[in-house]
């Protein structure tokens, strides 16, 4: 069975077709889901699908593309997560691709999620595009790793170079791979799929975003997440059944909990 290490469920897109969204992810051995909060105010209804659902997973968190958004604190964040259903702080992190400017705000935020994590001892979820120097410099000052006392966690839909992905492995985090990795152009993600250990690999969908080739264009789902399981076997010449396992137990080890 696949895991879906990260989507967006809640999004109007697909929380309308919920019905036909489960039976897909069990046409496509999808077991589990995590449902990725993006700010506060939508926050009920990730959590409500958590409540609802017993297969599906939610964390707390305010994406940094949300600009007009509320701002979390730690200690918000911290209450909020005590919930047995929300098992991760996030997402979180920097992006200086789509916003520009002053993003020190940005940075503060990073900064909260992160104290929020250490204090919750529930992992990380990061979102890093074009930022990946700051992103990796304010994990080390922050404490995110194991080794300063955090709890690490995933840097999700993965693009960065290798040596980012190996900053964050050292770290103790696991890099997860959604739909990219299936693009044709996607080559140089592909090279870092190869070398990094399937130990540190997570998978995901950020549906309803980047659908994996074959369904690229496409609005995307949890069942898809399967494409990127056997696109990852074959790029590795392993079987489809070895990422399946690992990637899922990579899952349930990074978030300890009992599937």
């Amino acid at each position: 069975m696949y895991v879906d290490s990260h989507c967006h469920i809640n999004f109007p897109e697909l929380a309308g077709r919920m019905p036909e969204i489960l039976q897909k992810m069990e046409d496509n051995g999808v077991s589990h889901a995590l449902c990725v909060s993006v700010d506060l105010p939508d926050f009920p209804q990730v959590l409500a699908l958590a409540e609802q659902y017993p297969h599906i997973y939610a964390s707390v968190g305010v994406h940094p593309d949300y600009e007009e958004t509320p701002e979390p604190s730690a200690e918000q964040l911290v209450e909020l997560a005590q919930h047995p259903k929300i098992i991760a702080i996030g997402e979180t992190g920097l992006d200086y691709f789509r916003l520009k400017g002053d993003l020190e705000w940005q940075r503060e935020r990073f900064r909260q999620h992160i104290r929020a994590s250490r204090i919750s001892r529930k992992p990380l979820i990061i979102h890093t595009r074009a930022a990946s120097e700051d992103t990796i410099r304010i994990m080390q000052e922050e404490g995110a790793g194991i080794e300063k006392g955090g709890v690490a966690g995933v840097m999700h839909c993965f693009t960065e170079s290798l040596e980012v992905a190996q900053a964050a492995v050292a770290m103790g985090f696991y890099i997860s791979f959604s739909g990219i990795l299936t693009f044709k152009s996607a080559k140089d993600l592909q090279a870092v799929a190869k070398v990094l250990p399937l130990d540190r690999i997570l998978i995901e969908t950020d549906s309803p975003y980047l659908a994996p080739a074959p369904h690229r264009g496409k609005m995307n789902e949890p069942g898809f997440v399967r494409h990127v399981g056997e696109f990852l076997a074959d790029i590795k010449g392993i079987s489809v059944n070895e990422v399946q396992k690992i990637t899922t137990e990579n899952f349930f080890n990074l978030f300890q909990f009992a599937a």
